[in-house]
């Protein structure tokens, strides 16, 4: 019973696609009420309806910016209103620009700092401020092994500032929640191929392209969306109740060589 969610309701920002999708179906599976939330009202029904099939479970949407902080304080005003109380809030949103760091386009670079920093910052504020008024909570955003070691290749400079940065401000928030019974943790995948990057290994190659990504693993092979359920599950239940402040890499072991 201590991975049990039952009567917890969480909150999946990202929800619709890839990392963010996954964890919410794993959530729900584990019995939590889920709300899923992005921008873009279509990919949420889409996502609403592939998580129906997959596990049967009926999960809630929400259309709202997280870069918006206005957006993000009427979202966490209204939900509350509906639920009585948020348990569990992962910040599953984000995207990646790549330029080489001499040519690195800026506007390209606020955007991520934007997307990938501020709108984390949103979210754990208001929500972090309902959870703390309750006397618990469990956050858990999702970060990258690039916010501990680079690439080898360039183009990742707004990647890996921004992910670092997220790591850092999730310490820092496990630090000032932590009295009001509020943890905070992250996930920190690997190169994992969601939908969004099929496009972009077709393009490299397909399968040669993931068995080159593979053997730069101990586990020697690809990452799934589905690897970082597991983890995320664990952050989010009573398992949980004395890690905070932790970055956990769900990476095929990346980081143990990287």
């Amino acid at each position: 019973m201590l991975f049990s969610l039952s009567g917890e309701n969480a909150v999946v920002i990202g929800g619709a696609g890839g990392i963010g999708q996954a964890i919410a179906q794993g959530l729900a599976e584990s019995g939590a009420k889920v709300l899923i939330s992005s921008r873009n009202q279509a990919s949420l029904d889409k996502a609403k309806k592939e998580i129906k099939e997959h596990c049967g479970a009926d999960v809630e949407t929400y259309s709202s910016d997280a870069a918006d902080e206005a957006a993000v304080e009427k979202m966490t005003a209204e939900i509350v209103k509906k639920w009585g109380q948020v348990h569990i809030l992962v910040n599953a949103q984000g995207f990646n620009k790549k330029h080489n760091a001499q040519d690195f386009n800026m506007d390209d670079f606020s955007r991520m700092l934007t997307v990938n920093v501020v709108s984390l910052m949103n979210t754990c504020k208001h929500f972090g401020r309902h959870m703390t008024e309750k006397g618990y909570g469990k956050i858990i955003n999702v970060s990258s092994v690039r916010g501990k070691i680079a690439t080898a290749t360039p183009g990742n400079c707004g990647y890996c500032a921004t992910k670092g940065a997220v790591d850092m401000l999730t310490r820092q928030l496990a630090s000032e929640y932590g009295p009001s019974g509020v943890t905070v943790n992250a996930v920190g995948p690997t190169l994992t191929e969601t939908p969004m990057m099929s496009e972009l290994i077709a393009q490299r190659g397909g399968d040669a392209y993931r068995k080159k990504v593979a053997d730069n693993h101990p586990m020697r092979r690809m990452a799934v969306p589905e690897d970082c359920v597991g983890t995320a599950i664990f952050l989010a239940s009573h398992a949980s109740d004395y890690v905070t402040g932790n970055i956990v890499y769900p990476d095929g072991g990346l980081t143990a060589i990287g």
